[in-house]
């Protein structure tokens, strides 16, 4: 039974939900700034968790809050991963890489006008 608004949480789950929820509005709002931030701040509230031992604790919420926040996490990771993939089709067709379509390259012509910068940009 998933915790209601009467049943008290933990602080630490609070905290974390409220990182999360930065960083899903900021990822909404394609906030690169605000999803540094809010990435930060959960990344903080994660190093602060509590003893693995607070987990065992009969009656206590915690595993089963940390199981919700560890799903929504993965949720947001999934959209990160498919707006990049969005990202990358559309800067593919911006910047083909591809031959020539009529003749050979020159000798001594560089491959792109990046010098090899926006591949290294995009493979990161």
């Amino acid at each position: 039974m998933p915790p209601s608004q009467s049943t008290p949480r933990h602080p630490w789950t609070v905290a974390l939900q409220v990182g999360l929820d930065a960083l899903e509005s900021a990822l909404l709002r394609g906030d690169a700034d605000a999803v540094e931030r809010a990435s930060t701040h959960v990344q903080g509230v994660l190093q602060k968790a509590p003893p693995t031992a607070e987990f065992g604790v009969p009656g206590s919420l915690l595993r089963l809050e940390m199981t919700q926040a560890a799903h929504r996490f993965g949720q947001l990771r999934q959209a990160v991963m498919r707006a990049a993939a969005q990202n990358q089709r559309a800067i593919q067709s911006l910047m083909p890489s591809q031959a020539p379509t009529y003749g050979r390259p020159l000798a001594g012509a560089a491959r792109s006008s990046t010098g090899g910068a926006g591949h290294a940009y995009l493979s990161a």
